[in-house]
């Protein structure tokens, strides 16, 4: 069984893919950032009066992300309680860990949560979201019935 998914919730793919392809009991993420369905603007970001950024808050990123991720779960008939792999790109490790560390425990460490297992690494760019670059992705791996 190979299946495309996508979700009427999640923001739109920026290019030519899926949210998820289902292959047998495994479901593959493909990247998902902080967008919000139906704009380009990041959950978070300070603007001046130009409209450049100034600022960013990356715990209002991760909980938009890991909200986007939730949406293409459901959207295939999976749930957050079935994640086993999450592998998190961040633009800024030294100024954004220790924040985004303290969401993620939130969502995924603890009784009745996933606790899958983790990759965090950092990159040197994500794709802009329309009035500011991302900070933070996830590619996720679940399971499905």
């Amino acid at each position: 069984m190979n299946n495309r998914i996508d979700s009427n919730k999640a923001p739109e793919p920026v290019g030519a893919y899926p949210h998820a392809r289902r292959v047998g009991n495994l479901l593959f993420l493909s990247g998902v950032g902080p967008r919000k369905r139906g704009t380009k603007d990041i959950p978070g970001v300070t603007l001046d009066a130009g409209g450049n950024m100034t600022d960013y808050d990356i715990a209002a990123q991760c909980r938009s992300c890991f909200e986007n991720v939730r949406a293409v779960l459901e959207a295939a008939g999976s749930s957050w309680e079935n994640i086993v792999d999450v592998l998190v790109f961040l633009t800024d490790m030294p100024r954004d860990f220790e924040a985004y560390n303290r969401v993620y425990a939130e969502y995924f460490a603890g009784e009745g949560k996933p606790n899958p297992a983790r990759t965090t690494i950092e990159i040197s760019r994500l794709p802009q979201g329309g009035n500011a670059p991302i900070a933070i992705e996830l590619k996720v791996i679940a399971t499905i019935e």
